[in-house]
């Protein structure tokens, strides 16, 4: 039986990760969800250039942003910069050239790593095809269907956070902050677990563990703890919002609907018994709206069944959606990896997915993702939306610069070709079919040539177009 190194501190476990060396880091963003004892060693060290592979690097204390400030990181491999309400260090970097960056789609990132950690030189996926993500990779049609080539990620080192640890490296994991953690800690030349607690062997359960202990090199007990008060202000700067107020159409315009209200639409034409993915921003806030509806929500990093928000001091640190943002368990819920949750997304089996939207075309071309200059990121939409499951756009009919976000052709780097099938705004719910647009429902006190006036491209008209209904 072969005890693992159990460190006495986190400076001792990183202790031999030199210069130039590459880290997966395990994460997807909550500030409670990093290696963060392991990251801080590291800063406090001054390594430099090293190359990064994580699903964001985030921001604040217990994140990735603790090595941008001491200008340590040289590349950055990732699915998701960070939030546009909340630049870091490692953002602005990221803009001004001085960290090279290679934006991959969240699903494939995790897929990447967990086919080098099996040993394999890659994968074909339809994830990506048709957009800039495809430009000089390999594609072929299998059965009909496009896909892309895709290489294996290994790296130098695999820097951990997980629930429990035994002294031969057994890992187990709480709630949401599995994600990338099993396929990670396959895929490193030496893993570094970094646990809650550390047990004798015997007292894990076997049929608990998710990280079985010959990935793990060494183990190290945790210090840090994150304010629950800290985590609450966080969580409502990226995101979580119970704005009440809706946009005019134009000046002195009628008023469209506010965000609940669009969350409410959408949540309406979800039908019982379908499994629903909601993206981030707007589309989190549909999770209020589904009860009784015989609706399973989904998320990517690893959970499907969940409720809504909870009430504050209700709140469990470790239970978050793909957004970072805290739900609530049901009794159905069941907790998983990353690499099963796009599993059930590219094979069809997540029925519908609910995205935000900087533009949709009428032939429901998505673009809901930023170009590498920017603050944000591709995210899972790029693998959600490749099962040929049912996308929902859920945006605002106008940005805030006047401009129409339903259009002829996109103008921003698509997302996905050729996948959505309604458009929720805040002026009309929009159907996309063969033909382009169709208004089906307009919003309290807007007609519809309120409606075509806020459209770049053409928009026909239903024989039954009526209010909007949201129930």
């Amino acid at each position: 039986m072969a005890k693992k190194q159990i460190c006495e501190s986190a400076h001792q476990a990183v202790a031999d990760i030199g210069d130039g060396a590459s880290i997966l880091v395990h994460s997807f963003g909550p500030p409670q969800a990093w290696p963060t004892d392991c990251l801080l060693a590291l800063a406090e060290r001054g390594v430099k250039d090293l190359t990064v592979i994580c699903n964001t690097p985030a921001g604040g204390p217990t994140s990735l942003n603790v090595l941008a400030e001491k200008k340590q990181v040289r590349k950055l491999v990732c699915s998701y910069v960070g939030a546009p309400a909340m630049p870091t260090e490692m953002s602005e970097m990221v803009k001004a050239g001085e960290i090279e960056l290679e934006m991959v789609p969240q699903g494939t990132l995790v897929e990447r790593v967990r086919a080098g950690g099996a040993g394999l030189a890659g994968f074909f996926t339809p994830t990506g095809v048709g957009t800039a993500i495809a430009e000089g990779k390999e594609e072929r049609v299998f059965d009909g269907k496009r896909y892309i080539f895709e290489r294996a990620i290994t790296a130098d080192f695999a820097l951990l956070q997980a629930y429990r640890a035994d002294t031969v490296g057994n890992l187990t994991y709480r709630r949401g902050m599995r994600n990338f953690g099993p396929a990670f800690a396959t895929a490193a030349r030496t893993t570094i677990a970094e646990v809650k607690e550390i047990v004798p062997v015997g007292e894990l359960d076997p049929e608990t563990v998710v990280t079985p202990g010959i990935f793990v090199d060494r183990i190290v007990k945790t210090a840090t703890r994150v304010d629950i008060g800290v985590l609450r202000q966080i969580l409502q700067m990226i995101g979580r919002t119970n704005d009440m107020e809706g946009r005019a159409t134009a000046d002195g315009g009628p008023v469209g609907l506010p965000a609940d209200l669009m969350a409410m639409k959408a949540a309406a034409l979800l039908r019982e018994g379908e499994y629903v993915n909601l993206g981030i921003g707007l589309p989190t806030q549909v999770s209020n709206f589904i009860a009784g509806r015989g609706v399973t929500l989904h998320s990517e990093n690893g959970i499907l069944g969940y409720g809504q928000f909870p009430d504050e001091g209700q709140e469990d640190i470790d239970l978050y959606n793909a957004s970072g943002q805290l739900v609530t368990p049901l009794p159905q819920t069941s907790y998983f990896d990353s690499t099963v949750s796009f599993a059930m997304a590219r094979s069809g089996r997540v029925s519908t997915i609910i995205l935000g939207a900087f533009q949709v075309a009428q032939n429901g071309d998505l673009a809901n993702w930023s170009t590498p200059k920017g603050s944000g990121g591709i995210g899972g939409a790029m693998d959600l939306a490749a099962g040929g499951g049912r996308v929902i756009a859920l945006c605002y009919h106008r940005e805030r610069n006047g401009r129409s976000k339903l259009v002829e052709r996109l103008s921003y780097p698509a997302t996905a070709l050729g996948c959505v099938r309604s458009v929720v705004t805040d002026l009309a719910w929009i159907d996309v079919d063969a033909e382009g647009f169709l208004l089906r429902e307009l919003a309290p006190g807007l007609t519809v040539d309120d409606v075509k006036a806020a459209t770049t491209a053409p928009l026909r008209v239903a024989a039954d177009v009526r209010e909007m209904q949201f129930g």
